[in-house]
């Protein structure tokens, strides 16, 4: 096991919610000499230094900048949240023998892999202190499991026939507690008082999360088996491409990590603001270039937006196109759409296909069926918000949105090796 799987393992257990993933990625940034940067505050930019900035603890834009003026950008694009359940925000339901928590979907989640499963809370807690300050904690409650289990066969015997029908507000609520004259009622309070000291619970944002951890799979133990690698292999891809890559001459090189792409994008923390907008003229400012100079500056950029793709699934072979099947331990994926979910034309996937020709490295490409709609990504967003030609790659991974997803390993060490290249390469081509 190389340890760039290794390492990637430990990023996947550490961030079970995007919350935790943005902790990471500023944890790895600041390891390798990023400087943080606050929104609210006045910036001082150095050429040829790393720099982050992080909005409302699960959004961050992380650049270099290059060691002359900036002609043009190289932007990696990926997502931290996953589909999932997430507590409302009065959680608590009181049965006679039993308290539950009241949960919502987040995004598009396979429902029935999030039965009989050993699930947790995590996410962050804001809590007013005994001073009356509010802090923002960080929280996995890891020993406190929950569960929802599933009905027996015995009282639904169509199951097996007709399939399982889930309704989201009765189904998924999981379990907290028995309740009986020896246990009172779990509360969301309570669990986060055996982590926290504070006077009184402000608000939260929790969400479900699997106790299992990601392991490896397969005869030779060639898989990773684990969740939210929709999208965490992306985002793990582009935070080692940006780290790992040289210095560009005239190239900014920007990494951008998303939240709520699973929930359309339209937010303050999503690929429909302006927040990489806003960080690059900010830059702009500082290396007085003009606002004509920032639009000449875009047109010459590209953006590579970075998501799993659908790895052919032997079982269901009649939901793929036949000439266009993906296939684990392939290599990385070129994805495109004629409708323009992918941001793919034949300009933007031009220089992958070329890179990848050069360094003799293997990729597919992706088009779903026609008559099955694909998913979409934050490229197409990113290419109308801010005005970037796009592409969209990632990697094939069997079972998108479920509790547990699969990828190959090799897959992911070429992934984060083509966008260290990309980076390269084309502020290379971009600066001559």
């Amino acid at each position: 096991m190389s340890e760039l799987i290794s390492d990637f393992i430990r990023f996947l257990n550490r961030s079970p919610t995007p919350w935790h993933a943005a902790r990471q990625v500023s944890d790895r940034l600041a390891q390798a000499d990023f400087t943080p940067l606050v929104e609210g505050e006045r910036w001082v930019l150095e050429n040829g230094k790393g720099y982050f900035v992080v909005r409302d603890d699960a959004a961050v834009c992380a650049f270099r900048l290059p060691q002359e003026g900036i002609k043009q950008a190289t932007i990696l694009a990926s997502h931290l949240d996953s589909p999932g359940l997430k507590l409302k925000p009065v959680p608590e339901i009181s049965h006679p023998r039993v308290s539950q928590f009241n949960t919502e979907v987040y995004g598009s989640p396979l429902l029935h892999t999030w039965l009989d499963r050993d699930l947790a809370l995590a996410g962050r807690a804001l809590v007013q202190k005994e001073d009356g300050e509010i802090e923002n904690c960080l929280v996995f409650l890891d020993d406190y499991p929950l569960t929802i289990p599933s009905l027996p066969l015995h009282l639904d015997r169509s199951v097996t026939e007709k399939g399982l029908l889930i309704n989201k507000q009765d189904h998924l609520n999981p379990i907290a507690s028995i309740a009986n004259s020896h246990n009172h009622p779990a509360t969301v309070e309570s669990l986060l008082r055996k982590h926290l000291s504070f006077k009184n619970l402000i608000s939260f944002d929790l969400f479900l999360v699997p106790l299992e951890k990601a392991t490896f799979i397969g005869a030779q133990c060639d898989l990773i088996s684990s969740g939210r690698l929709d999208n965490l292999s992306s985002a793990f891809a582009c935070l080692y491409g940006l780290i790992e890559s040289s210095i560009s001459s005239q190239s900014l090189q920007l990494a951008i990590f998303w939240d709520h792409e699973e929930v359309g994008s339209k937010s303050f923390l999503g690929a429909e603001s302006f927040f990489v907008n806003q960080v690059i003229e900010r830059i702009c400012l500082h290396q007085k270039i003009d606002r004509e100079d920032y639009y000449r500056l875009k047109s010459r950029s590209y953006c590579i937006s970075v998501d799993l793709a659908h790895g052919y699934n032997p079982n269901y072979s009649d939901r793929f196109d036949p000439n266009h099947r993906c296939y684990l331990g392939d290599g990385v994926v070129l994805k495109t759409n004629a409708m323009q979910k992918y941001a793919t034309s034949a300009a933007t996937a031009a220089p992958i296909i070329k890179l990848c020709q050069e360094k003799g490295w293997p990729l597919q490409k992706f088009a779903s069926r026609s008559d099955i709609p694909s998913g979409s990504t934050v490229g197409s967003i990113m290419s109308a918000v801010a005005g970037f030609p796009s592409v969209d790659i990632g990697i094939a991974g069997w079972a998108m949105h479920s509790i547990r997803e699969t990828i190959a390993s090799q897959d992911e060490i070429a992934l984060c090796n083509i966008l260290k290249a990309v980076l390269e390469k084309h502020s290379e081509q971009n600066s001559n």
